[in-house]
């Protein structure tokens, strides 16, 4: 018989275990809650003393305005690559840790995620007598499975008292870049577990008195390849925080206390109700949309995303059950509050750009994943390079919303298309010209292509799918820090468009090489070499497909010292021209490990381009000419892909030759055409391509894939994915071959 335990025995025992906690991890019911906050007895009593409207208003703008300011300050004082062109944001939070207020500009997704590590800190610290919250204290945080987008983020929170009493936190999220992980720049593509991504960070008091503590701040910079960028990202931070908390203060001499938790925490109501209201517009029904990520950044595979978005009254459901497992020793995984920060950025960024910028635009909406998936992936699974399966998410969400937004009698913008979604950029690591050990990412990646939108043509290289206002920063001042030289910056890619009745905007080249280093390496982290990440909408095309491409085994300074005339200008001329006759020309897909680079080497990627919105046979034949004469199309795609017939020499649309080339193009569609049902009973088939290593669902949501037709996991129980070694499986290759041979 088990004997039973009294109250008092029962209470004995949970203060033991209570006080005995062995590791404060990753808090489920933190990280998995992202919905408002109660409403405290003080915002309820602010609330029925401060309810003018037109004061409330100017109270939010002067807090509106410290975000903008201090977002301005750490632009131009942080040291980072993503302070400097705008990746992070400052914001305010409520005393009960929702974020109410950030700044207009920068990532927005952060807006869904920073509360997680704000409410760890009055979860498990404002009562624990070895840490504590009291004025002047400085948190700082970076580890994702705590709230944030990947460990390369770095949070700095500071909470702002009056009279004894927390009222808000203020801060700023920047992205740092190098945090002293495997490989260098913060984004390892090579980590194989949480341990290989350096710096993990849980919400940490790193000073006291609005002063760093010098043993913390020093076993900070030893942690990392860069220490002084360790510091000045953090004081730089530091400021911005402290620069809120003064217009705070400001605002309550003048406006009241009550003024302030009143304004903060109506800003969070109103945006929710307001996003009930519109979303109630939306026809109600149920969208289905997939997307296929085609890689781990280590290995070319095909990986399964799939939505069934449900509009119903004022709630919207997002169910991506079905989806992807985990992969256990790839750090492409995203940790699900990650997911739902870039799920927000679409409807901060592209459906509803004019309401605040805070978590409530996200508060109507649920999100339905499988545990273990690579949406929702458990916490020993590394992330480091989530972008490679949230960026997707975002993707496939903007892909699926303008079939419900199409039919909505109110619009904040346009309906587009499927925006590139993809960093490509290079990340880097090694020795400086003024040799310093270095380790971080160009800002390259602030150009993707913008998608085509119901009127009229997507933009070239115009921002990131994370942050509507970012730069990409100046070539030049890049080169006096760092030894990378750009021979081609950043000039579109001829045909690099999402073709449609308009196209999407086009992605610039990049050809880089590097001198005056001892050492140099270069990564590369984006997807879709093979299939395309991005897609276009009512009939518009989507993104192309371009590999890493290299030219190695040449100094191309020596090489062109006295022959100008080999240098290229595009990577299309360099690759099939072949102008340096001893070096070894070669493709790669998009997801490079750490490479070594010799002075005079050639590395070249090429952004990809927004989707096109509908019918290519609709668009112009007037501004086809004008994409040829301008060189952003081939006469190849001019006559194939858009049937417009030009006069060479005028290089103007001939109308009449150009309607009979498209009455003969619907004649052929026509041809071909075959009834849907047809269709679909040639085209499905049972299970996956045997040859294919396909990781998802395939037709039932609850049977998932594991890179074959035959090993496949329930979707309630999915059994991550280990992949080998790419090393091992060439060298496999290799012995098989050899024995082949008879060797």
């Amino acid at each position: 018989m088990t004997p039973t335990m009294n109250d008092q025995e029962k209470s004995v025992l949970q203060k033991f275990l209570d006080e005995n906690v062995l590791f404060l991890g990753p808090d489920p019911e933190i990280m998995g809650n992202h919905k408002l906050a109660a409403e405290t007895p003080e915002e309820a009593h602010a609330l029925s003393v401060f309810n003018d409207a037109d004061q409330m208003n100017l109270v939010r703008h002067k807090l509106q305005t410290a975000c903008n300011e201090s977002f301005d300050m750490v632009e131009q004082m942080g040291a980072a690559p993503g302070a400097k062109w705008g990746d992070l944001i400052s914001g305010v939070w409520t005393a009960a840790g929702d974020l109410a207020l950030s700044s207009a500009g920068g990532v927005l997704l952060f807006s869904v995620l920073t509360q997680h590590p704000v409410k760890f800190i009055l979860k498990y610290w404002v009562k624990e007598p070895t840490v504590g919250v009291r004025p002047g204290d400085i948190f700082l945080h970076n580890d994702a499975r705590y709230g944030n987008i990947h460990n390369t983020d770095q949070s700095l929170i500071l909470p702002v008292f009056h009279e004894g009493k927390l009222v808000c936190f203020t801060g700023a999220m920047v992205h740092e870049g190098e945090n002293g992980a495997t490989e260098p720049g913060g984004m390892p593509s090579k980590a194989e577990s949480p341990f290989d991504e350096g710096l993990k960070m849980p919400p940490i008091k790193v000073g006291e008195n609005y002063t760093f503590r010098k043993d913390i701040m020093t076993f900070l910079q030893n942690s990392v390849r860069e220490p002084k960028l360790q510091l000045e990202g953090m004081k730089s931070k530091l400021y911005a925080a402290m620069r809120m908390e003064s217009r705070i203060k400001e605002a309550i001499a003048e406006y009241g206390i009550d003024a302030v938790r009143a304004t903060l925490r109506r800003t969070l109501t109103s945006t929710a109700d307001e996003v009930r209201r519109r979303l109630r517009d939306w026809p109600d029904g149920t969208i289905r949309q997939n997307v296929f990520p085609d890689g781990t950044l280590r290995e070319n595979v095909l990986l399964r995303l799939r939505l069934e978005m449900t509009k119903r009254d004022g709630e919207l459901i997002l169910d991506f059950r079905g989806s992807a497992p985990e992969f256990t020793n790839r750090a492409n995984n995203t940790i699900l509050a990650s997911c739902k920060g870039m799920l927000a950025q679409e409807f901060l960024t592209f459906v509803w750009p004019d309401l605040p910028r805070n978590q409530a635009v996200f508060e109507a909406m649920t999100v339905l994943t499988d545990e273990n998936s690579s949406l929702n992936c458990s916490v020993n699974a590394p992330n480091a390079q989530s972008m490679m399966t949230f960026f997707p998410s975002f993707t496939i969400t903007q892909l699926a919303v303008p079939k419900l937004l199409y039919s909505s009698t109110f619009k904040a913008t346009d309906v587009v298309s499927g925006w590139y979604n993809m960093i490509v950029t290079f990340i880097y690591g090694g020795i400086t010209q003024h040799q310093e050990l270095v380790g971080n990412l160009c800002a390259d990646l602030n150009g993707m292509g913008g998608g085509a939108r119901a009127t009229r043509d997507g933009e070239h290289s115009i921002a990131p799918i994370f942050a509507p206002m970012a730069d990409i920063g100046e070539q030049e001042l890049i080169e006096e820090e760092v030894p990378i030289m750009k021979i081609v910056p950043n000039r579109v890619m001829r045909d690099n468009q999402g073709f449609g009745k308009f196209r999407g905007g086009h992605g610039y080249q990049q050809i880089a090489t590097v001198k005056d280093t001892a050492a140099w390496g270069f990564m590369t982290c984006s997807i879709g070499s093979k299939f395309p990440s991005t897609h276009g909408i009512f009939g518009g095309y989507g993104a192309g497909t371009f590999p890493l491409c290299k030219v190695k085994g040449v100094n191309i300074f020596d090489e062109m010292k006295d022959r100008r005339e080999l240098l290229r200008f595009s990577i299309e001329e360099i690759m099939n021209e072949q102008p340096f006759k001893n070096a070894t020309y070669t493709t790669h897909h998009m997801g490079m490990q750490l490479e070594w680079a010799k002075t005079g080497e050639l590395y070249m990627l090429t952004q990809g381009t927004g989707g096109g919105y509908g019918d290519v046979l609709d668009r112009a034949p007037a501004m086809v000419a004008d994409d040829y004469r301008d060189g952003l199309v081939s006469k190849r795609t001019v006559e194939q892909v858009y049937h417009v017939v030009i006069d060479e020499a005028t290089h103007a649309a001939d109308l009449e030759a150009t309607k009979a080339a498209r009455a003969a193009e619907r004649a052929k569609r026509k041809r071909l055409g075959k009834p849907y049902a047809e269709f679909v009973k040639q085209w499905e088939t049972a299970l996956p391509p045997a040859h294919l290593p396909f990781y998802g669902s395939w037709k039932d949501p609850r049977v998932i894939h594991r890179g074959s037709p035959t090993d496949t996991c329930p979707s309630d129980a999915i059994v991550g994915v280990m992949m080998p070694d790419p090393k091992d499986v060439r060298i496999a290759k290799l012995e098989a071959l050899l024995a082949e041979r008879g060797r």
